[in-house]
């Protein structure tokens, strides 16, 4: 390892630390911990040093689209974020869920389609098409991104930022399954999304650039360049339908999905996750 390189080992391990701290003891960030990286690989290693310092097993990966005019800079498309097993909610009976948001920090709602896994993908296969993608998968849910950080300005940043914080992620809440999704019209799929009663974007499964097996497909290939292939039991939230929706500590949400029902939450102050908490966590993955 070169000096450069050991340099920005140091540096990434320092950013990873920050984002860590910030999440786990419920605090904001008022900036980026450091300067940006340069390039998509040194965002994801600062991520992957983040996600070895978290105390919960991966448990799957959030896909979204880079905003407009990222793609010719940074060479891809999308982007994925770890979805962590502390963070994986179930929406059920119309019940409402709750689901942490920083204080100070970015939160949002976005109203998704999230594939969840039955085989585990290979190691070495890093190009997949979607039809191959399809053949991974076990079941399709209606469901929520809860995006979120202790940043606020995160988005404002870009890509380079997002990846190296989780991908902005703080969880996935799992609705109905859509039986039979493989035989039906994308657009047939609907969704909607409501924040405080208020309808504030509108779109359906076919909303995904490509559909969401071409989201899958790039979270195939992506987590496999990363080192981390998916698994069976993976959910894999494929991007928002209806727009990126900001939510405040104490306001509710309404995501509608037609014949597949609606899913309810509520963003709750995160709280700190403590030292007892955080060991026990750590030894149980």
């Amino acid at each position: 390892m070169n000096t450069a390189q050991s340099e920005f080992k140091v540096q990434a391990a320092a950013i990873a630390d920050r984002f860590v701290t910030a999440r786990l003891d419920a605090t904001r960030l008022r900036e980026f911990p450091d300067a940006l990286p340069p390039t998509l690989e040194a965002a994801y290693a600062i991520q992957a040093a983040a996600i070895s310092r978290w105390p919960h097993a991966i448990a799957g990966w959030k896909v979204a689209m880079l905003a407009p005019g990222w793609k010719e800079k940074l060479g891809e498309e999308r982007l994925v974020g770890p979805v962590f097993r502390d963070a994986v909610r179930v929406a059920s009976d119309g019940k409402v869920v709750e689901f942490p948001v920083f204080d100070g920090g970015f939160a949002a709602v976005e109203a998704e389609f999230i594939f969840r896994l039955g085989k585990d993908a290979p190691g070495t296969k890093t190009r997949w098409t979607a039809e191959e993608a399809a053949g991974l998968v076990e079941s399709l849910h209606v469901g929520v991104e809860t995006a979120g950080s202790p940043l606020s300005s995160i988005n404002d940043l870009g890509p380079l930022a997002i990846v190296s914080d989780f991908g902005n992620n703080s969880g996935v809440i799992v609705g109905a399954r859509v039986p039979n999704w493989k035989a039906r019209p994308l657009q047939s799929i609907p969704a909607e999304t409501f924040i405080e009663g208020v309808s504030v974007g509108r779109g359906s499964a076919a909303s995904v650039p490509g559909d969401p097996l071409a989201a899958l497909a790039f979270a195939l290939a992506r987590c496999a360049r990363l080192g981390s292939p998916l698994k069976a039991g993976d959910f894999i939230s494929t991007g928002a339908t209806t727009g990126v929706h900001q939510i405040r500590e104490g306001q509710s949400a309404r995501l509608s999905f037609g014949e597949f029902g609606d899913i309810h939450c509520r963003a709750v102050r995160a709280k700190r996750i403590d030292g007892a908490a955080r060991a026990a966590d750590q030894k149980s993955c």
